[in-house]
């Protein structure tokens, strides 16, 4: 039950990116209020934990240190506890936080919805995962498989520093980066998607504010019974059929894929580029990484969290 006559949601970090856009989705939603700290007050560790134990959900778009620092007052509030929704990598792995991919798999969407505490997913495993977890559980794709996944982003992703770099003209057009094999989405990545096995990660990022591609070339002639690319195609569809956000769409190998259609909404779009000939295929997401890969993902979780409709705030077509 709610605390108050409506649910009441508090922001924690609503002036950085990811904040502001799940304000703005929500600032109309009627049956939900959201509660701020008074700017004088932004910096009270009193003031965060008495509005803490007034609202039932604290979204936190904060940097994984103080992610988990909130997570800890929040717990000590006992039964004035609200719930959380980690915006952060911090707990993405944790066993003791559902991790908020409603399309995961069967039943994952009434976890969530009854859950104290949910992990929002980042916006590259969004992608890798939505490709290779139908794959690994229908048995297509063995999780010790060597899996690479290539990704590029728009700037937005990378903050406020990036953020001011494009803007000013000074950062470079397009760049590969995290080359030390270690991005801080690997863990989240490997485990939800049920690999075994490490995968191979290059993201990158391009001159353009927001969208993202995920892709994951295959060897099919390498996996169980030399799968055609159809077989692949259908597995997906299988897996997301009756899916609101998440469509399985077919491929035209003449057109070219850009990554920005999807902005502004909360859709995630698969396809399965292949040449049977060849015994190759090319699994590809397309996602806003400020909408599916963030902002959108948050509304979605928080609406199954509270129990609300928040369909409005989720768009099924660029704004």
């Amino acid at each position: 039950m709610p605390k108050g006559p409506i649910p009441t949601l508090f922001i924690d970090g609503e002036a950085g990116t990811t904040g502001l856009q799940i304000r703005a989705r929500l600032a109309a939603h009627p049956g939900l209020g959201i509660r701020s700290i008074p700017e004088a007050h932004r910096k009270d560790p009193a003031a965060k934990r008495d509005l803490m134990a007034e609202v039932d959900l604290v979204v936190l778009c904060l940097p994984d240190e103080a992610a988990k620092e909130a997570a800890e007052m929040a717990a000590a509030l006992g039964t004035d506890a609200p719930k959380l929704l980690d915006a952060s990598t911090a707990h993405r792995v944790d066993p003791a936080w559902v991790y908020g991919f409603p399309e995961l798999a069967k039943g994952q969407a009434e976890a969530i919805a009854a859950a104290p505490r949910v992990a929002n997913p980042g916006c590259y495993p969004t992608g890798a995962i939505a490709l290779l977890r139908p794959l690994v559980d229908a048995g297509i794709l063995p999780p010790d498989f060597p899996v690479t996944v290539n990704a590029v982003s728009g700037y937005s992703g990378g903050g406020k520093a990036m953020i001011a770099e494009f803007e000013a003209g000074t950062a470079d057009p397009f760049f590969l980066y995290g080359l030390t094999l270690e991005h801080k989405h690997l863990p989240e990545m490997q485990a939800y998607a049920r690999l075994t096995r490490r995968p191979v990660f290059v993201p990158s990022v391009g001159d353009f504010a927001q969208g993202m591609l995920v892709s994951v070339p295959l060897h099919l002639d390498l996996l169980p019974g030399s799968p055609a690319p159809a077989d692949i195609e259908a597995a997906l569809a299988a897996h997301y059929a009756g899916a609101e956000w998440v469509k399985v769409v077919p491929a035209d190998a003449k057109a070219r894929l850009e990554p920005r259609s999807l902005n502004g909404t909360n859709l995630l779009e698969l396809r399965v580029y292949g040449n049977a000939l060849r015994k190759q295929a090319v699994l590809v997401a397309k996602l806003d990484n400020l909408g599916k890969g963030a902002s959108g993902a948050a509304v979605q979780n928080i609406g199954l969290m509270l129990g609300l409709d928040v369909a409005a705030a989720l768009p099924l077509a660029a704004e």
